[in-house]
């Protein structure tokens, strides 16, 4: 074991998305993995269980479609993963993983003895379905439908199920394992419900479109130490880009106020009317002979 500095590294966004039938989570998934692949479907797959609901959208571009039949087992879930990933793709939409969980509660229900016992057959097929996502090397995009929840609650002495809102049909807490989740209304309208990204969190409501995906992706490629920083501040090519990189690393701000400084210093001079000659050649660049 070695204790090292945090480091901020590039990242592979594991998100998801919940939402009731027809609310767009297809289409929602479709556009962000065209933003986290700078508009380059080829290098997206779905894994469908949907019926082939992701063809309806070929109009977006030519992504690859992986259509899965039943049983919806985890280990069938982990083959398609590998069949994706051994295909180079950059970007695998998971649509959807309520029917995994499906299909787990219905082995559950016909394994014989103790009803309490039997999750421990359950939970390391989840499991293992799960990490294969997360510890894969690419953008994952998972669709969960949402059913209608209920407690119970004392009235009059008995006790009568009262609505709570809507629930994902998965395992419960399985949204902590993404780093982004996205709750998708009948409207299409989408808000963040759990956001390690901080893009989103506390956000009014949107609807999720390619730059959604870009934004993200701008995020998973953030520079991640001082030194990627730098190199970020000297390709450079105008102010307005200087002071977004400034603006986007204030922990970065004091430490390399200097660079900042020379650097904006050399695109003001780049631009100055009188460092041109009237054939529009810069007096600073070097000419032939010199």
């Amino acid at each position: 074991m070695k204790l090292r500095k945090s480091e901020r590294k590039q990242a592979k966004i594991k998100m998801a998305l919940q939402g009731s039938a027809g609310s767009g989570k297809t289409m929602s998934a479709l556009l962000l993995a065209k933003g986290l692949t700078n508009d380059n479907l080829s290098k997206v797959a779905v894994i469908d269980t949907e019926n082939g609901s992701s063809d309806l959208y070929a109009h977006l571009g030519n992504y690859s479609v992986l259509n899965m039949q039943p049983p919806y087992t985890p280990e069938k879930y982990i083959q398609a993963i590998n069949i994706c990933l051994e295909a180079g793709m950059e970007c695998i939409i998971i649509d959807s993983i309520s029917h995994c969980w499906d299909e787990l509660l219905d082995f559950h229900s016909k394994l014989p003895g103790n009803s309490f016992t039997n999750w421990n057959k359950v939970t390391p097929r989840q499991k293992a379905f799960v990490d294969k996502i997360l510890q894969s090397p690419a953008h994952f995009i998972a669709t969960m439908r949402t059913k209608q929840d209920y407690v119970l609650n004392q009235k009059n002495g008995k006790y009568v199920p009262e609505k709570v809102g809507l629930k994902a049909v998965q395992r419960d807490g399985v949204e902590y394992e993404f780093t982004l989740v996205f709750d998708i209304d009948s409207k299409h309208f989408a808000t963040a419900s759990k956001d390690r990204t901080n893009l989103f969190n506390g956000k009014p409501e949107f609807m999720i479109s390619t730059a959604t995906g870009k934004r993200i992706l701008e995020w998973c490629n953030a520079p991640s130490s001082q030194e990627d920083v730098l190199k970020r501040i000297n390709e450079c090519l105008s102010i307005s880009e200087l002071m977004k990189l400034y603006k986007e690393f204030p922990q970065f701000q004091q430490p390399l106020n200097a660079q900042y400084q020379s650097k904006k210093q050399q695109l003001e001079n780049l631009v100055k009317p009188e460092n041109f000659s009237s054939n529009g050649i810069s007096k600073s660049t070097p000419q032939s002979g010199e």
